[in-house]
């Protein structure tokens, strides 16, 4: 094989496989086309996704709000009963107070 048959095979080959590349190239842009209909559904569940997002986000804010509203009334709820409590044992040592006072009067 001579230098020009040699050129002459390596351009065949090299022209083949190009062939065959291109060819390979549009047979799988043939079957990975999307259509029209499917450009459609995918808009629609991309509108979708973005309206569960959305309302997504809007449960979380109504849930962060409720969160702060029960915090605040719990804290008022102890502040009652801490009250509450406070007057109690205020009242106790009143009454123990008043016992003694009685039991001292009486005893005298």
């Amino acid at each position: 094989m001579n230098r020009t048959e040699f050129i002459i095979a390596t351009a065949i080959i090299l022209f083949v496989a190009f062939i065959l590349g291109w060819f390979s190239h549009w047979l799988l842009n043939r079957f990975m086309r999307v259509t029209q209909s499917e450009m459609g559904e995918l808009d629609k569940m991309a509108q979708q996704l973005h309206e569960a997002e959305e309302q997504r986000d809007q449960a979380i804010a109504y849930f962060q709000q409720r969160e702060a509203e029960m915090t605040n009334s719990n804290s008022q709820t102890e502040a009652e009963l801490r009250a509450a409590m406070d007057g109690l044992r205020d009242a106790r040592n009143e009454a123990e107070e008043l016992r003694a006072y009685i039991e001292r009067v009486n005893n005298a």
